[in-house]
């Protein structure tokens, strides 16, 4: 039986406070209840880094204790509402790297997980965990309506500073995502890319 199957689901946000050191594949920013994430502490010295989480269960618990570690990665295979929390890698030199997670609604918006570079276009798209019957979406920034796009998705062209904000979506009678806070670049910026997650068995 498919588990996504007739089951009321939510959506998991996870909002990048610091890019440094921590991959996150799929490379989005929100995800539906159930759905499956692999993060990944890049180890840019010899001090090491460990992926630690807190949530309102535990606290400053390690990958082995919640997820799937391979030594390389850490694997959540399925996101319930109990993995709500704070996550971050930790290095013994002190450095830190971390991802709020929240629990809320069963829209989601897909956006960037990395900053936009100045000049670029962004798109934004609005999914919902069923799919509607029609796929219009409206976007907001900062709370206030951007437009309403009748595909679900949208496109900034050229962004700029000034488009740095909060942003999520609504779609009728679905309902609205979190809020994902969108930065803008203006240096390339370098990170190592996050390897291939391992299939489930």
């Amino acid at each position: 039986m498919d588990i996504h199957e007739n089951t009321p689901q939510h959506s998991v946000c996870l909002y990048f406070v610091v890019a440094v050191g921590l991959t996150v594949s799929p490379s989005r920013s929100q995800f539906f209840e159930r759905e499956s994430v692999t993060l990944k502490c890049e180890d840019h010295s010899s001090a090491g880094w460990t992926l630690r989480r807190n949530t309102t269960e535990e606290t400053r618990t390690q990958c082995e204790e919640w997820g799937s570690a391979d030594g390389l990665s850490c694997r959540i295979s399925y996101i319930y509402p109990a993995d709500s929390g704070v996550y971050w890698c930790e290095s013994r030199g002190g450095g830190a790297s971390s991802i709020s997670v929240n629990i809320s609604g069963s829209v989601i918006l897909q956006s960037p997980v990395l900053p936009v570079m100045e000049g670029h276009d962004l798109t934004l798209s609005c999914q919902s965990q069923t799919p509607p019957s029609k796929p219009s979406a409206a976007f907001y920034k900062d709370g206030s309506l951007i437009r309403t796009e009748p595909t679900g998705h949208m496109t900034l062209q050229h962004v700029s500073r000034s488009d740095e904000g909060l942003y999520k979506c609504h779609i009728s009678a679905h309902g609205e995502s979190p809020s994902s806070w969108i930065s803008v670049s203006g240096e390339e910026l370098h990170y190592p890319g996050p390897q291939e997650p391992r299939p489930l068995h």
